[in-house]
């Protein structure tokens, strides 16, 4: 018996390799489906901050208003104008697309007008120059801000007149509007709108045989461009 199960044993090893090679060939295994490309990240440039001090210079064209009036008599309201030039600083805080910020310049003012109704010599006034300090609140589009301004003025009015050239420096307010736009990291260009209202001057009096005091106002709009350098 153990005979038999030995002669059966190596016959089944002798034909297992016949038998493997009448067997078929196992097909081959499917290629792995091709991978998606990855997906193009558009490079996107950073969002231009507004914040940080900066100093600049602006210049432009003033036109408004002026009137001299006493018990005697008035002018009413005659023309003046004339351009405008001086020295801009300021500092902005950003918050989101939101920008606030205080301004200050002082102006050289060559702002004037005169009206023939006095007599013997005609009234002339004179703004010869002009500062302001105002707070400003914008939204910023990336690299260009729209902003309003408000905040106070302080300005220098001249009176030639019967009694010569006597000046008074008054108070007033000022409030407008501009836009700005940066075309570098550092340097920023603006065009804005002000219109300044002073306090009324009393700069001399005139007439005979009492002196009558002489009140003299102007309020005059501004149209400025300005160059700006902001400090990183």
């Amino acid at each position: 018996m153990k005979r038999l199960l030995f002669v059966a044993a190596v016959a089944l090893a002798v034909a297992r390799p016949a038998i493997a090679a009448d067997l078929p060939e196992a097909a081959p295994l499917p290629p792995p489906p091709p991978q998606a490309p990855a997906a193009y990240i558009p490079t996107v440039a950073p969002v231009y901050n507004w914040g940080g001090v900066y100093l600049g210079v602006n210049g432009g064209y003033g036109f408004g208003n002026s009137s001299w009036s006493s018990v005697l008599a008035k002018t009413g309201n005659f023309n003046v104008s004339g351009f405008a030039f001086g020295g801009t600083v300021g500092a902005n805080y950003q918050m989101d697309a939101f920008v606030f910020g205080i301004d200050g310049d002082i102006d050289y003012m060559g702002v004037s007008g005169t009206s023939s109704i006095c007599t013997p010599n005609s009234c002339e006034t004179k703004n010869t120059w002009l500062s302001t300090f105002r707070a400003r609140a914008g939204y910023a589009a990336d690299r260009v801000l729209f902003y309003g301004t408000g905040g106070g003025a302080l300005g220098n009015i001249e009176a030639n007149g019967p009694s010569g050239w006597p000046s008074s420096s008054k108070l007033g307010w000022t409030a407008g509007a501009g836009v700005e736009a940066a075309f570098a990291d550092s340097l920023t260009a603006r065009i804005e709108y002000l219109f300044v209202d002073l306090q009324n001057a009393q700069p001399f009096s005139a007439g005979a045989p009492v002196a009558q005091p002489i009140t003299v106002k102007l309020d005059e709009s501004l149209i400025r461009f300005g160059l700006d350098y902001k400090f990183r």
